[in-house]
């Protein structure tokens, strides 16, 4: 039969167990601001009860009280990849959108000071000049808008080779960032499996493990995988990055500015395989290394190369047009065959594009035979903005490219970022702390420390009785 001693026993268990419910309820209530926290719950069944025999006959026996087996997080793990994958897209999303509004801006179009404005003041100066052909002053306009058509180009094009190098260091510093996620993730498997193995809890250890798995996540769209020992696999692009407690680095390689992409192009490697480009689709540093891509003959190359080659193709066009019709006229004392721009050779042509014209009168605006006084080829010059394949047409063409997919960009980057808002109530729903529920579950299990309190001193009660006061009853 079992022995009243067993009731301290059960009521013993029950103490420790709203104790350690409640140690686990504040923990949950002190983190509930705690970035990346899982809440958790204690988990806890009733003790097998015991069966003894009385003369052959089974005697069923009351229960001996809880057993708590271990606290538990309130997670879902198709629930948390799918996060991990709406973090992906939004990083890469949001790392374009954010590239292709900067490119967008640097254009500064439309605007009185953009290059389109540029243009427009130099072909009119070129109508004055015809106008008013052997006037200086025209002839000095003329050599004043050309100079700042010239120097909006260069300016726009440095613009361009800037943001190409500082998105570049940007990407390098986020493959550290990677690595040091990478690094973390395998010394926290490593942790997890001696505190699992010690039967500790590793539930705040797991949490730091999922938040650094996000970040892969955001970086490089890092997918990750639980492994039958706890430890977590984490691959990029289908390879290894994490694995047990082996981290595999990776390193941004290729050229570090613009000019020299198209001959070494931007490019994730691993650091034990140096040459061989990690074909990387998600995340920031996907994106990143989509926009630093280098021309194609298509026009489909990064967005920064292909619009910095637009600039070269305008400055080109716009030395060449001029220059063909401005090598037939003749300036005012007679010269001809002159040109009125130069370009460099050897380097970007919107860089090298030179006003060669010095003063008024290297100016050719007349027609060969026709008199000093003559403006037709300065007039003939003004109507090239508005010709088919103009430095105008091609400038338009770029800002309109730029501005469509800068638009296109955006709209994706918010339907990413409404997936991951999505996703993350999803996993918040599931596993973020409600100081309200947390409450009332701390009330309910106050209220069941208090009751196997007052159990354990009525066990103690009959103890006592049995004990001390059992026969001596009449005795005087």
């Amino acid at each position: 039969m079992a022995s009243t001693f067993s009731g301290i026993e059960t009521a013993y268990s029950g103490l420790t167990a709203a104790r350690d419910a409640m140690n686990v309820t504040g923990q949950n209530i002190t983190n509930a601001g705690t970035p990346g926290y899982t809440r958790q719950r204690l988990q806890q069944s009733a003790a097998i009860p015991a069966t003894e025999t009385h003369f052959a006959s089974p005697l069923a026996q009351p229960g001996q009280g809880v057993v708590v087996s271990g606290i538990q997080r309130l997670t879902d793990e198709l629930t948390n990849a799918r996060l991990r994958t709406a973090q992906g897209q939004q990083g890469f999303t949001g790392m374009r959108a954010d590239g292709l509004q900067t490119l967008e801006d640097g254009l500064n179009e439309p605007s009185d000071t953009g290059l389109a404005a540029q243009l427009q003041d130099f072909w009119s100066s070129w109508q004055d000049l015809a106008n008013n052909p052997g006037e200086p002053s025209a002839g000095a306009a003329v050599l004043s808008d050309a100079q700042s058509v010239v120097s909006q180009l260069a300016s726009g094009y440095r613009q361009v080779a800037t943001q190409w190098s500082g998105l570049r260091t940007q990407l390098s510093s986020l493959a550290d960032q990677v690595n040091q996620a990478a690094d973390g993730i395998a010394a926290l498997n490593g942790r997890i499996q001696q505190a699992t193995a010690a039967g500790a809890s590793a539930n705040e250890l797991i949490d730091q493990r999922d938040q650094l798995a996000a970040t892969v996540a955001q970086l490089v769209g890092g997918t990750a995988t639980t492994q039958a020992d706890g430890t977590v696999a984490v691959f990029v692009a289908g390879n290894l990055l994490v694995s047990g407690q082996t981290a595999n680095h990776v390193q941004l390689a290729g050229a570090t500015g613009l000019e020299g992409a198209a001959a070494d192009p931007v490019r994730l490697e691993w650091q034990a395989h140096p040459g061989q480009a990690i074909a990387v689709d998600g995340g920031q540093l996907a994106a990143g290394i989509s926009l630093l891509a280098p021309v194609a003959a298509d026009g489909s190359g990064g967005a920064l190369a292909q619009t910095a080659e637009a600039y070269n193709q305008v400055a080109t066009a716009l030395a060449t047009q001029v220059n063909a019709v401005h090598e037939g006229a003749v300036t005012a004392d007679g010269r001809t065959g002159l040109d009125f721009f130069a370009v460099a050779a050897g380097g970007p042509a919107a860089l090298g594009l030179t006003v060669v014209a010095a003063t008024p009168a290297d100016i050719a605006a007349a027609a060969p035979g026709a008199g000093s006084l003559d403006g037709s080829i300065a007039d003939r010059i003004s109507q090239l903005g508005a010709a088919a394949g103009s430095p105008d047409a091609l400038w338009a063409g770029l800002v309109g490219r730029v501005g469509s997919a800068s638009q296109s960009a955006q709209q994706q980057e918010a339907v990413a970022q409404a997936s991951l808002t999505s996703a993350t109530k999803a996993q918040q729903s599931i596993s973020s702390v409600d100081t309200d529920q947390e409450n009332l579950d701390l009330i309910t299990e106050q209220s069941a420390y208090q009751s196997a309190a007052r159990v354990l001193t009525s066990v103690d009660q009959l103890l006592d009785t049995l004990i001390n006061h059992t026969g001596i009853v009449g005795i005087s």
